[in-house]
């Protein structure tokens, strides 16, 4: 039987915005609304918080979900997914690994779920969350998704997909197996890839884009 995992990656160490999965958004700790958001949407067999300080240990205690203390030097500004995810998987028996990040509060409960079950069924080896923008878009002065030798109406475009890291999913096997090659893991495989609302891709980095999280949900609620 499948065994699906939820990981919230929650790094102490922030550059621009110190502690930033401590920092509250309507009274709740960042972090925090990840947990909950995992367990409202009911599709994860386990719920782990992945972190290399204790602090947020106390914190997935106080929830009622699983800690994985990552090693410290995962935990610095040099170390990358690739290396966490891995690390983390080489210590939990799964199929699938569903990474939700905390810094992402506006992704909905829904879109977890779904994009969750949609995964499963998917018969992808990599699941990406995105936004589809459907404007015209150039790369290095070139036209992408439309023509300089045209006017196109916006609805007639192909929409870009922008990936948002807000929910990512990855099997356990192929993700490994990758790794132990030397390659990139990431986009390893069949990639499908998910549109989430455009603002469920806001991600908080900055005080500013907390302020923009925050004044978003007083105007939705």
């Amino acid at each position: 039987m499948s065994k699906v995992i939820a990981m919230i990656p929650a790094r102490m160490g922030s550059q621009r915005l110190i502690k930033k999965n401590l920092r509250e958004l309507e009274g709740v700790p960042l972090i925090t609304r990840a947990i909950r958001k995992c367990k409202e949407a009911g599709c994860f067999d386990e719920i782990w918080v992945n972190s290399e300080d204790e602090v947020f240990g106390k914190i997935a205690a106080e929830e009622d979900v699983y800690f994985h203390k990552r090693p410290m030097f995962l935990g610095d500004n040099n170390a990358t997914s690739e290396e966490f995810v891995k690390e983390f998987l080489e210590c939990h028996e799964c199929t699938y690994i569903l990474q939700v990040h905390s810094i992402a509060p506006l992704l909905s409960t829904s879109e977890v779920k779904q994009f969750t079950l949609s995964f499963i069924n998917s018969g992808c080896d990599v699941f990406l969350s995105c936004i589809e923008d459907q404007i015209e878009v150039a790369f290095n002065n070139k036209p992408v998704n439309f023509s300089f030798a045209e006017k196109t109406n916006s609805q007639d475009l192909s929409p870009m997909q922008r990936i948002t890291w807000g929910i990512t999913g990855w099997k356990k096997e192929k993700y490994l197996e990758t790794r132990k090659n030397n390659d990139c893991a990431t986009y390893a495989g069949k990639v499908g890839f998910f549109p989430v609302n455009p603002m469920s891709g806001h991600v908080i980095k900055t005080q500013i884009d907390l302020d923009i999280a925050t004044a978003y949900l007083k105007i939705v609620c």
